[in-house]
């Protein structure tokens, strides 16, 4: 088998917040003093220059797809500065027409009347990180907003043109209740985005709330949770297409789909990742940077940007694969995943089968896709690939 190239997309990660949350993970760095925001946004190009000559040939004519500002908080840089960005990465790479360009904010960070900015710059698409619309609860998880500032927010966005938002809201938060995690969903339905993102909130590695732990419900509680929500975002015209990722029609988000799809992406910015097929050379590299925002503008565009890069092996491809491709609810196609790994079908034809003998996996022939079970025991399932 051979590679096909896949869509190229671009991430760009903007370090900086207000105040970081106690269950983030992210690479992400509470304000002190003023950031140099403008020097960062050169570093971005003179990054996105060095991995354009890295990669050299592995990059011709492959246009964007999509463009994703992720943090940190990416509203901390002025709709000037994201405009400077994005019209240098439209002079060295080229974009696809309509290409989807999102922003993640903090309802808390937003000046009234700046997303017109924001548009005008050439964002299309907002993502705000809401968690929850329980003030008690916003408190607990460290946000600087309040609920009646995140309906401000979404509402202006709205009043500023944009027609394309997603919210982010987390469930199984401390102490919540069935109904809370319900009352969440209800007042984000009620301002009509066209995406909700709705997660677990989950203990990770490094964070205040895994050294000193919240309580949390219990897992058949969250499932309860999960379910209960799931069928009121269905009901309310919202269809989930990945495992935590609800949309209008038409309105998936184009970035996380190529993810999912094991798509390639360019990965600029501090602590950014990324992940290129070089089809002449049959083989996936991915490559991720320093992640101290001082290191990396000290680096500006060197090879001290780099925080490490790695080839990924043929025994590893079928993991990394399922990994994306099984989050989403409709799966993929058995023939993408000879096309995007290079590797034959018939190299996991046996754990193929042991997962369709657990109920895992539907009995498809042509077609990778979880059944329900599979969806609840999904970690077991694409444990089963690895090597």
């Amino acid at each position: 088998m051979s590679f096909i190239a896949p869509p190229l997309a671009l991430y760009v990660h903007m370090p900086w917040c207000v105040k970081k949350c106690p269950y983030c993970d992210f690479n992400s760095h509470g304000l002190r003093g003023e950031p140099p925001y403008a020097r960062y946004v050169e570093t971005l190009f003179a990054d996105l220059d060095a991995d354009r000559a890295d990669f050299g040939d592995a990059l011709s004519k492959r246009p964007i797809v999509s463009v994703f500002f992720g943090g940190g908080t990416p509203s901390l840089f002025s709709p000037e500065l994201i405009k400077r960005f994005l019209e240098g990465a439209r002079e060295r790479l080229p974009f696809v027409d309509r290409c989807e360009v999102t922003l993640e904010t903090n309802p808390g960070t937003v000046e009234h009347g700046r997303f017109d900015g924001y548009l005008a710059a050439g964002v299309n698409r907002i993502s705000f990180g809401i968690q929850s619309f329980d003030d008690e609860k916003l408190k607990r998880l460290g946000r600087i907003h309040s609920a009646a500032e995140a309906e401000a927010a979404v509402k202006s966005a709205q009043d500023a043109g944009y027609d394309n938002i997603n919210l982010d809201l987390m469930y199984a938060l401390p102490q919540q209740s069935l109904r809370g995690a319900l009352a969440d969903v209800e007042r984000a339905i009620a301002l009509d985005p066209t995406h909700i993102s709705h997660y677990q909130l989950t203990l990770e590695p490094n964070t205040v709330f895994a050294a000193n732990p919240p309580p949390l419900p219990d897992d058949d509680a969250a499932w309860a949770m999960q379910e209960a929500c799931e069928s009121r975002l269905a009901e309310a015209g919202y269809g989930q297409y990945e495992i935590s990722a609800y949309a209008r029609p038409d309105r998936r988000c184009e970035h996380n789909l190529n993810y999912w799809r094991f798509g390639d992406y360019l990965g600029i910015g501090a602590g950014a990742h990324g992940k290129l097929t070089d089809v002449s050379a049959s083989q996936v590299f991915r490559r991720w940077k320093v992640r101290h925002p001082n290191a990396y503008l000290e680096a500006a565009g060197s090879a001290a940007r780099l925080g490490g890069h790695t080839t990924v092996t043929s025994g590893e491809l079928p993991f990394e694969y399922m990994l994306n491709a099984l989050r989403l609810i409709e799966g993929a196609p058995l023939e993408d995943f000879s096309a995007r790994t290079g590797l034959p079908a018939h190299n996991i034809a046996d754990r193929l089968a042991a997962g369709r003998q657990k109920g895992w996996l539907e009995n498809h022939p042509h077609r990778l896709k979880t059944t329900p079970l599979g969806q609840r025991f999904l970690n077991d399932v694409i444990a089963s690939f690895l090597d």
